[in-house]
């Protein structure tokens, strides 16, 4: 069924989100420190039976200089840095088998796969821990450290986001001038303070992004993971105003107001994990050329395959158009 407003009114919504005063300035003192630890990535040759294409295991630095893991894959036989697709993944899982996910590298596109860190035991492998100190949370990652927006978990995973894009520029196959970011759920999040957070970033793809209005979207569903931030404010009843605040330094309508690049965003009306409005919120506030994509009768799956075959198309007109 049908999980928020109508789509008439949702076309209308827009988020009256209040940022922290301090946003800008706590990002560019987040990458600027993290930038400070080192650029080199390194890949690895990973022997495969790929016919045609190349696949290297990366690790590179990102929050703290942390190492973060990435398969980059790309076609075999070409010449020249390509164009190139970083992408994020979705809650719970990880960068997954070197043998997975290959439409981006057998479309003729470098593509580099971020590990998700701490994450990657839901639905697909991940090999990067989180090893920063955190309190009390929720079961998840949500509310890991939500009481401190400098130890918060989207903190380091948004800065670990940024940095692949600084990361991919180094890498033979890249071409550094033809960048763009992508994924679904959480990894249209990271996608969203991707475009925003760095000019290396020529397009963007979010479909059915988390944390967008966040202020909403934990009062409008019951559904994992926003739950997390619920269940922890129903014991922590003194907190909600400190939470909200952490919780406001990731959100995607805010980075959103910043980003510039062409975007392609999908929404999904009967998704009870990301509602409609929230990811309409992030759409109307977006300050470049954009387009969505409304799937009426799907949930949190969106538009699936028919999704990547028209972020295929778009980023084919934007990276080599």
């Amino acid at each position: 069924m049908f999980t928020d407003l109508p789509e008439a009114e949702l076309r209308q919504y827009r988020s009256d989100l209040r940022e922290p005063p301090d946003f800008d300035a706590f990002w560019a003192d987040t990458l600027t420190e993290a930038r400070s630890c080192g650029d080199p990535a390194e890949a690895t040759p990973v022997p495969t039976p790929l016919a045609g294409l190349d696949v290297f295991d990366v690790t590179f630095p990102g929050f703290a200089g942390q190492p973060v893991r990435a398969w980059l894959r790309a076609p075999r036989a070409a010449s020249g840095p390509l164009p190139t697709v970083v992408q994020y993944v979705g809650y719970g899982g990880g960068r997954g088998h070197p043998l997975e996910n290959l439409l981006w590298s057998a479309a003729g596109f470098a593509h580099l796969q971020m590990d998700t860190r701490g994450q990657g035991s839901g639905w697909s492998r991940g090999d990067t821990p989180d090893v920063a100190a955190a309190g009390p949370q929720a079961p998840g990652m949500a509310t890991r450290g939500v009481e401190d927006p400098r130890r918060y978990y989207y903190r380091r995973f948004l800065t670990d986001a940024v940095r692949a894009v600084d990361a991919a520029c180094g890498l033979p196959a890249v071409d550094p001038d033809r960048i763009a970011v992508l994924g679904h759920s959480q990894g249209g999040a990271a996608a969203l303070a991707a475009a925003a957070l760095t000019p290396r970033v020529r397009a963007a793809v979010a479909h059915v992004p988390f944390l967008c209005d966040i202020p909403r979207a934990v009062t409008i569903t019951d559904t994992m993971p926003y739950r997390e931030i619920r269940d922890y404010l129903a014991v922590h009843r003194d907190q909600e105003e400190q939470v909200l605040r952490t919780l406001g330094y990731v959100d995607g309508v805010a980075f959103a107001r910043r980003a510039t690049v062409p975007a392609r965003f999908s929404v999904a009306l009967m998704d009870d994990i990301v509602p409609p409005s929230t990811v309409f919120a992030a759409y109307h506030d977006y300050r470049g050329d954009k387009d969505l994509t409304v799937w009426r009768f799907n949930g949190h799956e969106a538009g699936g395959i028919d999704d990547d075959a028209a972020a295929l198309d778009f980023l084919r007109d934007v990276l080599t158009g």
